[in-house]
């Protein structure tokens, strides 16, 4: 019942990851870290000398980096030690008494431990969703995106994206990011994410997509000075073209969500508009908006 301990296998590279079903972007304001069940217990089954071990270390630590540039939230799901048959549930069937009532094991490996404001939250089954608050504190934050990284892929990680999936949060998994029992199951959990329920990307492939995504003219702060800035602006948070969307259009009805509301109300406040979110979704048009801004901005345009 044990995990047994896993043989090196090659960490999947950018050049081999299976097609994705969807063309989502990774936004950074958007966008949330999961690292996922980093803890010894788990990390002292491999061989830390060689593939996955060394990638999946040193890519974490890529995107920890990348995340503290970017006001990126850092969330780490950890499983507790010591746990009762009651707390332990189905899992002791499978597994058996799992993490044992020991410090050093249940501890986050040292080499990307939390830093700054990084989140802990404990962990009780295969999803990092289920009894924890990671769907509050996603929606406390604004985001609706989640980069999955860590192991297993195709336990905890696979079932975290498949939850977050239902909870209408995009899943993305750090292919070499995360590590498993073997190339074959990484290579499934992977294959299903990108079929079935999310996007797979490398840790290259995130970070470009965050920086594309953090252009000049979507700093926080910027307020739009007219009303081709304010169509331009809703249409990139959106996702859409700028000519498909006119000042009359219902954002609401296509497809403006709350999440990217608070997103604008948050960057126009920062600008000095004192705007809400009721404002902003009792009156969902383009022209109405602009009439809101310039009126309580006067002092700006």
């Amino acid at each position: 019942m044990a995990i047994p301990m896993i043989k090196p296998y090659q960490m999947p590279t950018k050049t081999n990851l299976p097609e994705n079903k969807v063309p989502w972007n990774a936004d950074p304001k958007r966008s949330a870290l999961l690292i996922h069940d980093m803890e010894n217990y788990f990390l002292d089954k491999y061989d830390q000398e060689t593939s996955p071990f060394t990638e999946l270390i040193q890519h974490i630590q890529q995107l920890k980096i990348e995340c503290e540039r970017l006001d990126i939230p850092v969330i780490y799901s950890a499983q507790p030690g010591g746990q009762t048959l009651e707390k332990r549930g189905l899992l002791y069937d499978f597994w058996g008494k799992g993490v044992p009532d020991n410090e050093e094991k249940t501890a986050i490996h040292n080499s990307v431990a939390l830093t700054g404001n990084d989140i802990l939250l404990t962990k009780w089954r295969y999803s990092a969703f289920k009894q924890t608050k990671l769907l509050e504190l996603l929606r406390e934050k604004g985001r609706d995106q989640l980069m999955i990284c860590g192991v297993y892929a195709h336990i905890g990680c696979l079932m975290t994206a498949g939850e977050a999936f239902m909870e209408d949060i995009q899943p993305f998994m750090i292919t070499d990011a995360m590590a498993d029992f073997s190339a074959e199951y990484h290579r499934m959990a992977i294959t299903y994410v990108a079929e079935r329920c999310g996007v797979v990307c490398s840790t290259d492939q995130l970070i470009e997509d965050w920086q594309e995504n953090t252009p000049v003219q979507a700093i926080p702060s910027a307020l739009p000075e007219t009303k081709d800035d304010l169509r331009l602006q809703v249409a990139e948070i959106m996702d859409e073209s700028v000519e498909s969307m006119t000042l009359r259009d219902n954002l609401i009805e296509k497809g403006l969500d709350s999440i990217r509301i608070m997103s604008l109300v948050e960057k126009w406040r920062q600008g000095g508009a004192e705007v809400t979110f009721t404002d902003l979704a009792e009156q969902p048009t383009l022209e109405q908006w602009w009439a809101l801004l310039t009126a309580t901005s006067e002092t700006i345009y």
